[in-house]
């Protein structure tokens, strides 16, 4: 099955919510690779690489996130999956 990779980029209240570890659980759940990072203008950023339909499904969940975040917009431009480490990493 050909793999897919996106940057994403998600604004509103995502830090200080426990988006970056909900999105880590969510990821794994759905095979994922990549990583998910706070941005130092509040938003959150993440590279996802997997199976096309189960990033889409992440990328629609990215833009629900946990219960106590508040996402306003998402948005997400196509990268490389050879790009994209294995696992799934929290970064600072």
């Amino acid at each position: 099955m050909p793999e897919i990779a996106v940057h994403v980029r998600a604004t509103g209240r995502v830090q200080g919510v426990a988006y970056r570890a909900w999105a880590r659980g969510q990821a794994v759940q759905l095979g994922l690779r990549g990583w998910v990072r706070n941005r130092g203008d509040g938003s959150v950023e993440a590279l996802i690489a997997g199976p096309e339909a189960a990033v889409e499904a992440m990328v629609t969940a990215m833009g629900e996130g946990p219960g106590a975040a508040r996402v306003t917009d998402v948005w997400t431009e196509p990268a490389d999956p050879g790009a994209v480490p294995a696992g799934f990493a929290i970064r600072a």
